[in-house]
């Protein structure tokens, strides 16, 4: 039985792969970013983890990075999550959830992993329900399909040049769930891959924060730190895009990537990481977790999660050309950076 939904799944994903035109590396930087995020958020809403849109969305992924000639696969691992209803009683609901990974060789055994999560918000709670949080119909443009429109731009963008090192691309899932396809990722990893990794690259929220964040983790080496997110914020400046890094406000995330993203797995197993985010570390007591000034369109600061924010038709209205501002200045920082740090040939 699940072969058939497997099989039928797989061919409307097919079929929907198609509806997107081909995209050239010839557009405006950014422009393939902005399309890809809203194609995501709009065809697949509702991509918690192990449901049918996340491995639609796994599907979709998978052949544009195979159309683009990266070799590709699926990643599939069993979990589980507690789910709490409203009389106080507790239930695990078991799911088996879909990572993507594209890759191509360089030269050498070095590789650089550019990263997004595709899965969106699992209610874990009746609570959640009835606040509008996560659900079918939570779009994610935000979270997180605007990570993933950026990392397929770089993908198509970095098809054709020869570069030193490797670059893996890696949409996980379960990242609502605790990081869980970070860590399913990790585990199959070899002493030897982790070793020649030279750096995690992890987009996430990239819209909605009042300012884009460059972040290090908190075992990344200050050489590296040097390297990527001091490199990055340089661009920045060049660029005149508004840019800056964690500022070490709340003792626990000094100077760090901050908390609950995939980052998180690779910073903790000492691999050097450069979390790219969109939010505001200033604001709040909590420092780092409230994205924008409180507002009637933001009432709580922050769109994470909730279906009636966190999606095209409303961040359109809130926050004009947001979506298209921020895939362009992203891509345009990353995109020279990863050249750089990739040792690309041109």
């Amino acid at each position: 039985m699940f072969s058939a939904l497997r099989h039928s799944l797989t061919s409307l994903a097919l079929s929907i792969c198609c509806t997107l035109p081909a995209l050239a590396s010839t557009s405006p930087l950014g422009e393939i970013a902005n399309q890809q995020t809203r194609h995501i958020a709009t065809v697949f809403q509702g991509r918690m983890a192990g449901s049918p849109s996340e491995m639609l969305a796994a599907d979709y992924l998978q052949q544009q990075f195979s159309q683009l000639g990266y070799q590709s696969d699926i990643r599939r691992f069993n979990t589980r999550y507690l789910y709490t209803t409203k009389d106080g009683h507790q239930n695990w609901h078991n799911v088996s959830a879909s990572s993507v990974i594209a890759a191509r060789e360089g030269v050498e055994p070095q590789q650089i992993i550019i990263m997004a999560h595709l899965d969106t918000y699992t209610p874990l709670s009746d609570n959640d329900v009835n606040n509008n949080l996560g659900g079918l119909t939570l779009q994610g443009v935000d979270d997180n399909a605007s990570g993933l429109g950026v990392m397929l731009e770089l993908a198509t963008r970095l098809k054709s040049i020869p570069t030193r090192y490797g670059i893996r691309f890696i949409a996980t899932s379960g990242e609502e769930l605790g990081n869980l396809g970070a860590e399913d990722i990790l585990k199959r990893m070899s002493a030897s891959e982790k070793k020649n990794t030279l750096l995690v690259i992890n987009l996430d929220n990239l819209i909605v924060g009042d300012k884009l964040y460059f972040n290090s983790g908190k075992s990344t080496p200050t050489a590296v730190s040097k390297l990527t997110r001091d490199r990055a914020l340089a661009l920045a400046r060049q660029m005149n895009i508004k840019a800056t890094t964690n500022p070490g406000l709340n003792a626990k995330h000094p100077k760090g990537t901050g908390c609950c993203s995939d980052e998180d797995v690779f910073d903790k197993a000492g691999i050097p990481v450069l979390a790219v985010e969109a939010t505001n570390w200033s604001l709040g007591k909590k420092d780092g977790y409230q994205q924008l000034a409180k507002s009637k369109a933001f009432p709580d600061g922050t769109s994470w999660h909730n279906a009636l924010i966190d999606n095209q038709q409303y961040l359109d209205k809130w926050l004009p050309h947001r979506i298209e501002k921020r895939s362009r200045d992203v891509v345009r920082v990353v995109l020279p950076l990863v050249k750089e740090l990739a040792k690309a040939k041109q």
